[in-house]
């Protein structure tokens, strides 16, 4: 993997992909956990870019640590690679909630879809009250999950973030301007 591009490190510009993605997908997330609507429209979306974030965070990760050995640690950075660590659990979490209410949902679509397919009012009777509670009870308690994992997510991005800023930027108000500026 090049360190570098166009002479830029490369962790930066990987890591506001995976902070952009993992902005869009927990807020996808809890609005496709909680609003029926926004689910069947863009539940696949926010999984997608769930899934896409999941796979850049050991990227982002492994450029970071190449741009540590480059300009060397200090407190602030190795609190910024911790956080960093657990950035890939918390992503993988939301990819994998998101992407179990979403199949729970799609096969409940499609179950619905076929019932009304085969004759409507016939094959909607023969559902009894137990199998009808079983998929709202699974959605309920992915949905929760969902939630909860999507507002983790989005907590921790921040933490990273904020964590990797201060280890950047940390004094630089106390610097003079220089260039005459």
């Amino acid at each position: 993997m090049p360190e570098f591009i166009g002479g830029l490190p490369l962790h930066p510009l990987i890591v506001h992909f995976v902070v952009v993605l993992l902005v869009i997908a927990p807020l996808g997330a809890v609005l496709s956990a909680l609003w029926p609507a926004v689910r069947r429209r863009f539940g696949w979306l926010a999984f997608a870019a769930s899934a896409v974030a999941t796979a850049l965070v050991p990227v982002a990760t492994a450029s970071g640590e190449n741009l540590a050995n480059r300009v060397g640690t200090n407190p602030l950075v190795q609190a910024h690679e911790r956080l960093a660590d657990m950035m890939i659990w918390w992503a993988l979490g939301l990819t994998v909630a998101l992407g179990a209410l979403m199949v729970v949902h799609t096969r409940a679509e499609r179950k619905t879809t076929a019932q009304v397919a085969v004759g409507g009012g016939g094959a909607e009777e023969a559902l009894t009250g137990e199998q009808r509670k079983a998929p709202a009870l699974v959605m309920i308690v992915l949905a929760v999950v969902t939630v909860g994992v999507a507002v983790g997510t989005g907590i921790h991005v921040y933490r990273v973030g904020d964590a990797g800023a201060r280890a950047v930027w940390e004094g630089v108000q106390n610097l003079p301007p220089q260039n005459g500026g």
